[in-house]
């Protein structure tokens, strides 16, 4: 039987480049080899794609640069491949335009498509078509940051730009504590946490240098619980759910990828009709977005009300040796390996 050829796609401009290198290495290092021919490009910091061909395992290394050659004609390169598995988190990569790439090339791929993607990588977009589909979310405030301008989108699309009117009406839509968030970004980047104003003016100043669009959330006393979504063979299917234990005061870069003391439970410790009703909100969700092929969807369960909120969907996880996709799949009887042998069959 002849191989397919598949092209793996790691690195990228994004903020989340290192954690791309780490995912992508583990796949590479767990694919069956016995069944698919490989090509490997890694896209630097600039953009540049280069044609990887040294040791999978030394991709998250400094200098994987070194064990990479010019690509002379990038189109024909991608082209003389079957599927494409774009390992990229963040911007260029899980946002729609390397899937807009493939699509022009007619080169099926695993992952959501461009509508999809794009939607889900921003956050505020994801909430108005959530809120459509009438799927619980905290409340929050849109933002738009232009140098030193600032103005608040209401819900109607009315703009306020007077700043004293725009942080009145954050602190009465989210109260403190409250969450920054650019609204293009992954990993928890530029998120910050704030209790009063002079914060919250801080976190504005130190977010809009990830995002010009800025996502203000009320902080709630929560768990955060975690569900995987694979598409296998035309129908939708929800993993166990995992529940993050973080290190710090939130899930933060820091907690997720440095802090050794964050852990996770599989599966978590929720009542079985919760459980249940959070899967299918994901499934719904990953279906009101008009997702494909995969995605992680992130809760929030109210400690004090019991409330379940829908944090973000990620439609590029991490494919890490910690990272909860993978990890969630295996709890549910899938491995690692046999994973990504679904994705591939049911790319497209």
């Amino acid at each position: 039987m002849q191989k397919k050829k598949v092209l793996v796609v790691f690195g990228g401009m994004s903020t989340e480049h290192e954690v791309s290198r780490v995912s992508s290495s583990f796949v590479l290092q767990n694919i069956d080899k016995a069944l698919y021919d490989i090509k490997v490009i890694g896209i630097d910091k600039t953009g540049e794609f280069l044609e990887y061909t040294g040791e999978h395992s030394q991709i998250p290394d400094e200098n994987w640069k070194d064990n990479c050659k010019p690509i002379v004609d990038i189109i024909s390169f991608i082209k003389e491949c079957d599927v494409a598995l774009p390992i990229l988190h963040g911007l260029y990569g899980e946002d729609g335009t390397i899937q807009g790439l493939f699509e022009l090339l007619k080169i099926p791929y695993i992952g959501c498509k461009v509508l999809a993607s794009s939607v889900a990588m921003d956050k505020v977009y994801t909430k108005i078509v959530l809120d459509r589909a009438n799927i619980p979310q905290v409340p929050s405030v849109y933002l738009k940051v232009e140098g030193e301008n600032i103005t608040l989108i209401k819900d109607e699309f009315d703009e306020v730009t007077d700043k004293e009117e725009i942080f009145k009406l954050v602190e009465e839509k989210t109260g403190y504590p409250a969450f920054v968030k650019p609204s293009n970004s992954g990993s928890s980047v530029g998120v910050f946490k704030v209790c009063n104003r002079e914060q919250l003016v801080s976190a504005i100043s130190e977010a809009k240098q990830y995002d010009k669009k800025i996502l203000i959330e009320k902080g709630i006393n929560c768990r955060e619980i975690e569900c995987a979504i694979l598409e296998k063979d035309g129908e939708v299917n929800a993993s166990v759910l995992g529940e993050i234990l973080p290190a710090g005061e939130f899930y933060s870069y820091e907690s997720k990828y440095q802090d050794e003391n964050s852990s996770t439970q599989i599966p978590a410790n929720i009542d079985e009709k919760i459980s249940n009703k959070i899967r299918e909100t994901a499934i719904k969700a990953f279906k009101a977005i008009d997702g494909s092929g995969l995605s992680r969807v992130d809760f929030f369960i109210d400690k004090d009300t019991g409330n379940i909120y829908l944090n973000e969907i990620n439609t590029l996880p991490g494919f890490t040796s910690i990272s909860m996709y993978p990890k969630l799949w295996e709890n549910t009887g899938i491995p690692y390996t046999e994973l990504i042998n679904i994705l591939i069959r049911n790319a497209k």
